[in-house]
């Protein structure tokens, strides 16, 4: 059985935390952005962690079993 290949464009997006969670941007902040208010762009700029379903799927891509 050949080695599984990393997922590239996965890997440029999330990080994968010491415990195991993954860490994700929030979208929304690239253009567009002057309706919006300070708050909400500051709020935009702090990564989150994803739900447990979303980071089973993205983890077994980046490698992790």
């Amino acid at each position: 059985m050949p080695k599984a290949k990393t997922h590239k464009g996965s890997k440029k997006r999330f990080r994968l935390t010491a415990t195991g969670k993954l860490k994700r941007s929030h979208a929304g902040k690239k253009h567009l952005n002057g309706p919006k208010s300070g708050k909400r762009k500051r709020h935009l700029r702090k990564p989150t962690v994803a739900t447990p379903a979303f980071a089973a799927k993205y983890a077994k891509l980046l490698g992790q079993e």
